[in-house]
């Protein structure tokens, strides 16, 4: 039987015959190139059709989502059944015994505000108010004093957070982690020496909500201690978004506090915009200062837009000794009048 024998197949041996044989092949190649993907275009929805009866479409399909779910679990839940996860809270409470009312209109909004006992007057009508309306309310209390509040029939439907001297933001960076409140759409994040006799909380969520505010206070009534004119009522306004003032703020200005400001007693933060401001709170964040003005990093989008003052709902700013604390003499109040910034806002 005689073998078969394959000539050997000699290949160009100079530089030149070899830059020549390439050449030649290039254009073929391009072509059979072009060639395909012509006919993919035309076949490839009824190989598709074909994967999908085959099954195969929808194993890959499949098997991309499975992956997917595993890389954006929680960290520390991958080893747990899925079934079990529990990614969020809330802060309804929860009976010791039994099964918790089914309640349809659950809470999905938070009110949290620094409080001491000698402000129990304003504070007793901001709970009632809130509460009313559906909130969670959370009181963080920097004078240590619990036990005083309940007086109030309220007391037992809000929840007691006591650290002494620390203010609202100490509290907020600690209890308010973007995770524990995700199932709320907007936090309030108030100081308690507020006036809220002209303040609806449904109204203004359907308020903001509807202009797209991410964040947002009240505007202030003419009664209020004021610190920046873009905070006042504008009484023939609904929502406002800047403020005018000779030499200093247009039409055309961009930054606070013309436009995109609000100031740290009364602000009001989308869930979105919360997770934001919460990466900024610095443990040893005590008094907020120069926090307002960099604000519009969280504002989801254009600060010009999406922060604003709420006028058809406002409150009182009364501006009373904040953390308890009681002006000394009138040296002491005069001086905090004429520095706003060194007012300590809990």
């Amino acid at each position: 039987m005689k073998a078969l024998v394959i000539p050997p197949v000699s290949l160009p041996s100079d530089s030149k015959s070899r830059r020549s044989h390439w050449c030649s092949v290039f254009p073929a190649a391009s072509f059979l190139f072009l060639i395909f993907f012509a006919v993919y275009a035309f076949i490839a929805p009824d190989y598709k059709e074909r994967l999908s009866r085959w099954g195969i479409a929808d194993t890959f399909q499949n098997f991309k989502f499975s992956n997917c779910k595993n890389q954006c679990r929680p960290p520390g839940s991958e080893s747990l059944p899925e079934g079990i996860v529990s990614k969020t809270s809330n802060f309804q409470m929860r009976p010791l015994w039994g099964f918790p009312k089914n309640d349809e209109n659950s809470s999905i909004n938070l009110l949290a505000v620094a409080v001491g006992i000698t402000q129990r007057d304003l504070v007793n009508k901001m709970v009632k108010k809130f509460l009313s309306s559906n909130f969670s309310v959370m009181l963080f209390h920097y004078d240590g004093i619990v036990d005083e509040w309940r007086d109030f029939e309220w007391n037992d439907r809000v929840i007691h957070v006591s650290a002494r001297n620390q203010t609202k933001w100490w509290f907020a960076k600690r209890f308010l982690h973007p995770d524990i409140v995700a199932a709320c759409n907007y936090i309030f994040l108030w100081d308690e020496d507020l006036g809220v006799e002209n303040f609806n909380p449904k109204k203004y969520v359907s308020i903001v909500k509807s202009e797209g505010l991410h964040i947002s206070q009240p505007g202030l009534d003419y009664k209020s201690l004021v610190h920046q004119q873009i905070t006042v009522r504008a009484s023939k306004s609904g929502v406002h978004r800047r403020t005018y003032k000779p030499g200093i703020c247009d039409g055309n200005s961009t930054a606070p506090p013309c436009t995109g400001w609000v100031e740290m007693m009364a602000p009001v933060f989308s869930r979105a915009a919360w997770r934001c401001v919460w990466y900024m709170i610095q443990n040893d964040l005590i008094h907020a200062w120069g926090l307002d003005y960099q604000l519009g990093y969280c504002s989801q989008g254009d600060r010009t837009k999406n922060i604003g003052i709420v006028d058809a709902e406002y409150i009182v700013h009364y501006g009373h000794p904040t953390l308890g604390g009681v002006v000394e003499n009138e040296e002491s109040s005069r001086s905090q009048k004429t520095d706003p910034r060194l007012e300590v806002q809990t």
